[in-house]
Formats: structure tokens, C-alpha cells, sequence
């Protein structure tokens, strides 16, 4: 277990600094963005994870979402979000996590979700299996897609209003083809599909940094993790797509299929 150890340590670290801050920090909104928020609390963690890794790492690459590219000209890449669900974050919600991810060449081989509220890491190497506080967990052994809830991440982008009416009647479809809808759009919605307890998340806004370690611990947890429409993601050139969206749609096997079935046909 080449960084599952490291992934476990520096997530229970981090997260006793999201403890200590949550609840008492305030969020500002990015310029351009009102659906980003930045708190010092993702600045000092942020930094913490960095240094860390080129502490035990120091030839590695890092993507972070607030520091921005480390560029050390490696085959590996590490890739930070300090704080995913920071609006839940400033606002007193205890729906959020820290991922920490890891790419050799564009293949995602290693990564990590603390959901630090819960006091949950959740940890996973390619082939090893995904572990939650060093036990295995498992995606839904439930086969039919209206037995399940489902999470759909979905922000707000008035200056994209069209966009944004299609994706409410998509998210009608699947509704309909569910047994309930689930959001928080943050790490803890990952977790619950890698524990079992949702069928399936899915977003069609996302960088990079969300990505990564979501869909290592995901996958070994049994999951099909693609872009929305079934695609494989792309992470060639990571270095150069912090800029880039990207979508998913990660499932046990048998409910991505009937998912992608909805979204192909709406």
C-alpha cells in the first residue's frame, strides 16, 4: 500500500483543521463565479496537504485548487481540493469534504475523501480496494434504478439560463426513473455511493480537483465512474486543465447502465 497510508494520515490531519475552523469562518465568493467560495480554512489546509506532499513526495507534480500548479516535469500528479462544498462549509453545513487525488501519466491510481463532520476517510488504490476508516465498503448490490436514491450536483448559472432549464428537465427524467433525489453536491454524496447507502451521483459541473480521488475510491468500491453521457474522462495533460469542466457519472455497473439509458434518451 504505496499512499494509502499517506492519503489516511494527512486526511485525518487536515480534517482536525476543518474541525476546529468550521463554524467559525465566513466565505468569500470568487470573482466570477458565484457559485465558488473561498475561506481561509481552504487556504490553510490547502497549503498543509502541499507541503506535506513535497515533504514525502518531492518530485511529484501538484494541481491545487487554490494554489494553482506545481510543476516538477513528473509522470505523478497530485490533485487537492481542500474544501469541496465550501458554501456548505460557510454556511454551517456539515455536508462537505477534502479530496486528495493522484494521476500517474492520466490515469487516476490513488486518492482520498475526509468528510471531517463525520470523522470518516475514505481511502483506495488502484486494485487494493476502497476502505472507510480501514474498513471495505461496497457500491449498492441493488440492481433496479427505482429502488435507489440518487445524488445530482447542480449549481446555478443565470447567465446560462437555457442550460440550466434543459439540465432541470433532464433531472426530471431521472427523478421519475429513481426511488428519491439526494444533494449536497460536495464529498459526502460521493461517500454515500461508495458505502452503498445511494446508487448513483451525478454532475455536469466539476473541475479536475473534484474529480481525481473521487473516482479512485469510487471505482474500487465497485463503481463505473465516466463523464455524464458514458464517456471515459480525460485527464491527458493534467496540468493543463484546471480550467476545463468536467462532468460524471459514477454508479454501481447495473445503475449507470439504466442511468445513461435515461439521459441518452431525454
Amino acid at each position: 500500500m504505496e499512499y494509502r497510508e499517506f492519503l489516511e494520515r494527512v486526511l485525518k490531519e487536515v480534517s482536525g483543521i476543518a474541525n476546529e475552523k468550521f463554524g467559525k469562518v465566513s466565505g468569500t465568493t470568487k470573482a466570477g463565479d458565484n457559485n465558488q467560495v473561498l475561506t481561509e480554512a481552504d487556504l490553510e489546509i490547502g497549503k498543509y496537504i502541499i507541503s506535506e506532499i513535497e515533504k514525502e513526495f518531492p518530485t511529484h507534480n501538484i494541481i491545487d485548487e487554490e494554489a494553482g500548479v506545481i510543476d516538477k516535469k513528473s509522470d505523478f500528479t497530485w490533485v487537492v481540493d481542500p474544501i469541496d462544498g465550501t458554501s456548505n462549509f460557510a454556511n454551517g453545513v456539515p455536508l462537505y469534504g477534502i479530496y486528495l487525488g493522484l494521476l500517474k501519466e492520466d490515469k487516476p491510481i490513488a486518492g482520498g475523501i475526509a468528510l471531517p463532520y463525520f470523522n470518516e476517510i475514505y481511502s483506495a488504490e488502484k486494485g487494493s480496494g476502497a476502505m472507510r476508516n480501514g474498513n471495505q465498503v461496497h457500491t449498492t448490490k441493488e440492481e433496479d434504478l427505482k429502488n435507489v436514491l440518487v445524488a445530482y450536483g447542480i449549481d446555478g448559472h443565470p447567465e446560462e439560463s437555457d442550460f440550466v432549464e434543459k439540465e432541470g428537465r433532464l433531472m426530471m427524467n431521472i427523478v421519475l426513473g429513481i426511488r428519491n433525489l439526494r444533494t449536497s453536491n460536495s464529498p459526502f454524496d460521493g461517500a454515500m455511493v461508495a458505502r452503498g447507502d445511494y446508487g448513483a451521483w451525478l454532475c455536469r459541473s466539476s473541475k479536475i480537483w473534484d474529480n481525481v480521488a473521487l473516482q479512485v475510491v469510487l471505482e474500487e468500491a465497485g463503481a463505473t465512474y465516466t463523464d455524464f453521457y458514458g464517456k471515459e474522462i480525460d485527464y491527458s495533460n493534467p496540468l493543463g486543465k484546471t480550467k476545463e469542466n468536467f462532468t460524471y457519472c459514477a454508479a454501481s455497473p447495473k445503475i449507470h447502465k439504466q442511468l445513461q439509458e435515461i439521459i441518452h434518451s431525454a
